[in-house]
């Protein structure tokens, strides 16, 4: 089974689907967004969406009516689609620890999602996410995904390495292989047993194939769709593979495992 392990909500979705069937990728991991890109018609429209990307990825938290519409976007495509997409639940990050805890009760686990994500703290406050992996272990070691490129820094890959050692049944992802600090993000990962590595938007194939080569095990392609294809994401991860166990395992295996599939 091929699983794409980073993508969010298209609008519509029936244009995900297509890609996914282009690239001949079986099921789509999908977190919610408030930002949608690929609704964007000319480049007016497309600053307008960057900009809610931008807050988005420097952890404002944004309007409430904003983030429901995203978890009622994300839960209609997975009712959709349940054969196809696999729904992670976000949770605010700017509230206490024990309403955090009821979040992911209510809007992860009572929702039916698999996971948590995909995550975005402000930079250098990665240590927010804490009660969140509270959480995920107290549910059976939830599968946690945080933001991994800029503004997230080498400083916050660093903060979640340790975080991850303190909760050693959740399996602790970082998403874009780290961004521009994709050595630290593989070292760390090499040293960190639950810490696992998404590949998407990779800066260079070169760091792919590192990250493949140093933790086979726990590297996983994913698109980042719509900011990313799921047909040359795939095609980065062949290039730098040879067919056999590795390659399968990062195209589907190693989230098959860790979701139960």
């Amino acid at each position: 089974m091929i699983i794409d392990a980073h993508s969010h909500v298209h609008d519509p979705v029936h244009r995900h689907i297509a890609l996914l069937d282009e690239a001949g990728v079986d099921r789509a991991v999908l977190f919610g967004t408030r930002p949608h890109p690929e609704r964007a018609t000319d480049s007016a429209a497309f600053r307008r969406e960057m900009r809610v990307l931008e807050e988005t990825v420097n952890g404002l938290p944004g309007a409430a009516d904003g983030h429901r519409t995203a978890v009622e976007e994300l839960a209609a495509a997975c009712a959709a689609h349940p054969d196809r997409f696999i729904g992670f639940g976000k949770v605010r990050l700017d509230q206490p620890a024990e309403q955090i805890a009821a979040e992911v009760e209510r809007e992860v686990v009572g929702r039916g999602f698999r996971g948590i994500g995909e995550l975005t703290p402000p930079p250098d406050r990665a240590g927010l996410i804490r009660p969140v992996l509270r959480a995920a272990a107290d549910h059976g070691g939830l599968p946690v995904v945080v933001h991994g490129f800029a503004p997230t820094t080498a400083g916050d890959l660093a903060t979640l390495a340790g975080l991850a050692r303190e909760h050693p049944t959740v399996p602790l992802v970082i998403s874009q292989l780290g961004g521009l600090n994709w050595l630290s993000a593989i070292e760390l990962a090499r040293e960190t047993p639950n810490l696992y590595l998404e590949l998407s938007t990779a800066s260079v194939v070169l760091a792919v194939r590192l990250a493949i080569n140093e933790v086979p095990d726990r590297t996983m392609f994913g698109s980042d769709a719509p900011y990313g294809d799921p047909f040359l994401a795939r095609a980065t991860v062949e290039r730098v593979t040879g067919p056999g166990t590795v390659r399968d395992r990062v195209l589907g295996g190693t989230l098959a495992e860790l979701l139960g599939l």
